[in-house]
Parts: structure tokens; C-alpha cells; sequence
């Protein structure tokens, strides 16, 4: 297999439910890497006889073993993992933008599942769903109490199948039920629109395969109504990451080409690689580029870049490469800090392992495992401060993360009480009616304060900066 090959492969099958992930498409035999531990190998089997043979009540063998593997994985880091039947066809189900269900997008409000949006041209669209609709029961289930996870999974199932949704509509006052066919449902990882006359605002909220033709024609579609842009938001915010090929394409469109966008480097040859801003580097085999289509005044466009404690992985690739570029000012909150990557390799026709293989690197240099990237301007997500980010989960709460491999980690004792902080916080804010609460609307702009911060970015007026965030590893200067 020809190098070019070889590149192809790693990048154009990557994947991520949630986190980076890069698929190698050749099996390679390893057993000569390392011998094999036999006598541990030999506890290993004779703890398994005798769990088989004593155990009060018998045990399914299949289980034990996957069990075993599940551990020995998941004992490594938070994001290696060992995937049976279901939970891998899950996982490519989320990489690839399709599944099967009724198409909407959905979040809870006092424990119900409350319809955000459901998807253009889905059976939930042709069946009338309206945002804010809040759905109460799934066929016979009663939602309150269910987590959106389950939830999810009850609405999905296999193509041509029905459910039977129970829709409280609030603003007519009334409870009806919808029986709906479910289809594979394309979702949409992109939006966009001109938010005022002269600027643009995109958001990617994954990486998935169909992001960057989707990303093209959005940008196409804002350049036909504002020939003349004057500026653009990159809205990455609480996007998980995804695909290692989309995150180099999108960074692509807006840098000079040739050159880094990221690099990578662990123990195989594979994985000690530079990715740069040319079409080798993310155009899959269909063969065409994508961006040949943009506009050629993209690559100038004054640009912003919209982070927050969820971007992840992908989102801080871009975000990373575009800041040590300088191709864009990044605003909002320092990032989640997932600087590794993850390979999967199929261990049959149904089952896979996910495996941390890499870390990545911005093109100075930095690896930003658990540290995340830090923000040229600091800003909070309401004119309020930052009321919910602290209570977010990142990369250095995860138990068991990996290092960044650039120095030891800092930790300031001093968030442990301003999280604290947000807590009693957020609890207040759980008591107030829905229409009280200060929940920020993306791409609204006067809902959506770090939008209108940009746009005074974008614009040359004053932007309201953060006072109070902190930004943790404080032994990492930060560098513009």
C-alpha cells in the first residue's frame, strides 16, 4: 500500500461518538511487537475454569469473556473501549449522521422530552411536531423519569417499524397522540445563516462524513445572500468532535494551503503524522474536494471562532490550528482538553475495540491533553458570568486521564470552591419557571450574549470580557 494510501485510509473512515477517532482500514498481525505474557495468560484461564466451574449459579462464559476485555480496556483511559454487537453498531451509527427513528432533536424540561426541532423532511416533520412540543409517553411508557438516553433509544428501532408518541402541545393546551413510521434519518451538523446585514454565523455541532459538503453548501448559501461578508462566526461551541478528516477540511477552508493543521504521535510508525491544509489530507475516496466550491474570499474573511468547556477533540484541532495560525480571534472558555487519539480496529464482522493510539499536537507544538485551548479573549456565557460552565465535566475530571506528556498538571483549589459556587447557583436557577431561566439560544442574538460579544469582535467594538474565569494548568502560558 502506497503512503498516499495509507493516509487515505487513516483519515477517511476516522470516527468519534463524542470523542476524536481515527479507523485503521488494514488488519496488522502484532504479536511480534511484544511477547506474550504466558503466565499471566495461564492465571487468566484458570480463573475463568474455576469462576465457570465454582461459581454458585452458572455463568454465561460469553459474558465473562467480554467482561474481561470491557476491563481490561476500560482500566486504561476514559476513551478506549471495547465495543459488543450493539454498542458498536451504535457507534457507527453516531460517526455516520444516519440512524433509524422519527427525526428530532430534543432536550428535557422538567423530565419530559421536550422537541427542539424536528429534522426538515423526517416522518416527526411530515407528521406535524412543532418545537416545544413535549412528548409525555413513548407507545406505553411514561417518559417522566426516563433519562434522554433511554429515550432516545425507545424512539429508535428498525426501518418501517411505528411508534406512538403522546404530544403536550402548551400553547393549545391539549395532549394528542402520533403514530409515526420510522426511516433512516439524515442529521444535520450544520446550520447557518446571516445573523445581520454583512455577518455570517455557522455551527458545526460534530464532525461527521457529511460535514464538510454540508459545511460547503451553507457557506455558499450566506455568500449568495451576502456577497459581500464582512465577517464570520465559527461556532463550535458543545461540539464533541468527530472525524480527524472534517476537522483538517474545515480548518482547510479558511487557512493558507499547505500548511499544519495537526499532528499526531504515539508508539506505531502510523501514528507519528503531519496533517497540512491540502486536499490529500481529507478528501475521501469519492475523489472530488469539496472546498474548491467556497468562495475564494473565505480564506480572508475576518473570522471568529466560538468555544466553551464542550468542545472537544475535532472542535479544539480547529479551534487550535486557526488560533497558532492566526487566522482567527477564538472567543468564549477554555476548552474541554481531549488532545488523544483513538483507533478502531474491527475485531469481527460485528464487534470492535477503540483503543487510545496517539496524542495530538497544534502546529506549535502544544498538546492540549487535558488543558484544552485557552481562549484569545475570555468570555462568559451570559452578561450574567459564567453560571453553569464550572459544573461541566472536562478532560482532567475524568478518572484515570491521560497526561499531556508537556509537564505536570496544576490544579487550582481554588475551582473546587467556585464550583461549588455554580452549584448552589444552578440550583436556584432549577427553581425558577422554564421562561425565567437564563439558558443561552444559539445563533439568536439576543439570546445568545458570546454571539453578540463576537460580532462586537468582528466589528471593532468593545467586547464584554470575562471577570471571573479561571484557567486551569496555570503553569501553561498562554500564547497568541
Amino acid at each position: 500500500m502506497s503512503q498516499k494510501l495509507k493516509i487515505a485510509g487513516w483519515i477517511s473512515v476516522g470516527a468519534l461518538a463524542g470523542a476524536l477517532t481515527t479507523v485503521s482500514l488494514t488488519t496488522v498481525a502484532r504479536g511480534s511487537l511484544a511477547p506474550l505474557p504466558l503466565e499471566e495468560l495461564q492465571q487468566l484461564a484458570a480463573v475463568f475454569g474455576m469462576v465457570k466451574s465454582d461459581y454458585v449459579e452458572p455463568v454465561d462464559e460469553h459474558k465473562l469473556i467480554t467482561d474481561a476485555i470491557s476491563g481490561m480496556v476500560s482500566s486504561l483511559d476514559p476513551h478506549s473501549q471495547y465495543f459488543d454487537k450493539k454498542s458498536f453498531k451504535e457507534f457507527r451509527e453516531g460517526t455516520s449522521g444516519r440512524f433509524v427513528g422519527v427525526g428530532i432533536e430534543i432536550s428535557q424540561e422538567d423530565g419530559l422530552v421536550k422537541v427542539v426541532s424536528p429534522i426538515e423532511g423526517s416522518p416527526a416533520y411530515r407528521a406535524g411536531l412543532k418545537p416545544n412540543d413535549l412528548i409525555t409517553k413513548i407507545d406505553d411508557t411514561v417518559v417522566k423519569g426516563l433519562s434522554l438516553s433511554d429515550a432516545v433509544k425507545k424512539m429508535r428501532g428498525e426501518p418501517s417499524t411505528k411508534v406512538t408518541l403522546t404530544i403536550f402541545r402548551k400553547d393549545e393546551n391539549r395532549s394528542f397522540p402520533v403514530t409515526i413510521t420510522r426511516e433512516e434519518i439524515k442529521t444535520q451538523s450544520v446550520k447557518g445563516k446571516v445573523v445581520e446585514p454583512g455577518y455570517g454565523w455557522i455551527r458545526l455541532s460534530q464532525f461527521q462524513e457529511r460535514t464538510v459538503d454540508d459545511f460547503v453548501r451553507k457557506v455558499e448559501e450566506i455568500y449568495k445572500q451576502e456577497p459581500n461578508l464582512k465577517g464570520m462566526v465559527l461556532d463550535l461551541r458543545n461540539d464533541p468532535g468527530g472525524l480527524l478528516d472534517s476537522a483538517v477540511a474545515i480548518s482547510s477552508a479558511f487557512l493558507p494551503e499547505n500548511v499544519t493543521v495537526v499532528s499526531t504521535n504515539g508508539q506505531l510508525a502510523e501514528s507519528k503524522f503531519v496533517y497540512k491544509a491540502a486536499p490529500e489530507f481529507y478528501m475521501r475516496r469519492s475523489g472530488s474536494d469539496p472546498l474548491r466550491r467556497l468562495p475564494a474570499a473565505l480564506k480572508n474573511v475576518p473570522l471568529v471562532v466560538l468555544v466553551n468547556e464542550g468542545s472537544a477533540s475535532a472542535s479544539e484541532i480547529v479551534a487550535g490550528a486557526l488560533q497558532d495560525h492566526h487566522r482567527a480571534t477564538i472567543l468564549g472558555s477554555q476548552t474541554f482538553g481531549k488532545g488523544s487519539v483513538q483507533t478502531v480496529r474491527p475485531l469481527g464482522p460485528d464487534t470492535g475495540l477503540k483503543l487510545t493510539t496517539a496524542r495530538y499536537y497544534t502546529p506549535s507544538g502544544k498538546s492540549i491533553q487535558a488543558k484544552g485551548i485557552v481562549p484569545d479573549v475570555l468570555v462568559d456565557e451570559s452578561e450574567e458570568g459564567n453560571l453553569f460552565s464550572l459544573l461541566r465535566t472536562r478532560e482532567a475530571d475524568l478518572e484515570k486521564h491521560l497526561s499531556s506528556g508537556q509537564g505536570p498538571e496544576v490544579k487550582d483549589a481554588a475551582r473546587d470552591k467556585l464550583r461549588e459556587e455554580a452549584r448552589k447557583r444552578a440550583e436556584e436557577e432549577a427553581k425558577k419557571p422554564a421562561s425565567e431561566r437564563k439558558l443561552p439560544e444559539y445563533g439568536v442574538t439576543d439570546k445568545d450574549f458570546q454571539l453578540v460579544q463576537a460580532l462586537n469582535q468582528l466589528k471593532g467594538r468593545p467586547v464584554l470580557v470575562s471577570k471571573t474565569q479561571v484557567i486551569e494548568s496555570k503553569n501553561e502560558k498562554k500564547e497568541n
